[in-house]
């Protein structure tokens, strides 16, 4: 095939690196680039140059943030003393969209993985203990939501045995089925934490 622009090819090669594109939906996502006027696509340049620039782990919870301490850890009318941990920033998102939550976080930023060689010291443990030492901000609850993988139950299991130490109630969320999903569809494990985890009607 004759390459007829450089600029373009390199422009599909980068976009190809993104999670979720492949070479037909960045050859698609540029060509619409191309087709946009000057002003549209700076727009997008200085919002991805700013993104990089301004965009910062909140000092507190370690959460993306443009402000430090980031809009939920500096809302006084958030739970101080709830602390919901999270593997990466994302969850933050998906949870707040909830709107069910009323604390503050904990973000990780990962899991406890041998495999990959990440370590409790390679993740957020040690920036969890110590707000959990802050006397001027008490923690009454720690909530545990990481990924019901191999990892995150790994991780789940060692943060509660580090929290056996503090006068903290470690709970953490329920799984279990999806609503709208028939059982003949859920696989085992999940039937089988579903069972585990029940309660009251």
């Amino acid at each position: 095939m004759q390459i007829t622009s450089e600029v373009l090819e390199r422009v599909i090669e980068e976009l190809a690196k993104l999670p979720g594109t492949g070479r037909k939906s960045a050859q698609r996502i540029a060509i619409h680039l191309l087709k946009q006027s000057d002003e549209r696509v700076m727009t997008l340049a200085d919002a991805l140059v700013q993104l990089k620039k301004s965009v910062k782990r909140c000092s507190v919870c370690g959460t993306i943030t443009d402000n430090d301490p980031c809009s939920i850890c500096s809302n006084p009318k958030r739970k101080s003393g709830v602390i919901c941990v999270v593997e990466e920033f994302q969850d933050v998102y998906i949870i707040e969209k909830t709107n069910e939550f009323r604390g503050r976080y904990h973000v990780l930023g990962g899991t406890i993985s041998p495999l990959d060689n990440i370590g409790p010291d390679d993740i957020r443990i040690k920036e969890l203990l110590q707000r959990l030492a802050d006397e001027e901000e008490p923690v009454d609850e720690v909530i545990l939501a990481l990924n019901p993988d191999a990892e995150g139950e790994a991780t789940s299991y060692y943060i509660n045995k580090l929290l056996l130490n503090y006068d903290v109630n470690v709970t953490r969320i329920a799984y279990g089925i999806p609503m709208g999903t028939e059982l003949e569809f859920i696989d085992e494990a999940t039937l089988s934490r579903a069972f585990a985890s029940r309660t009251s009607f």
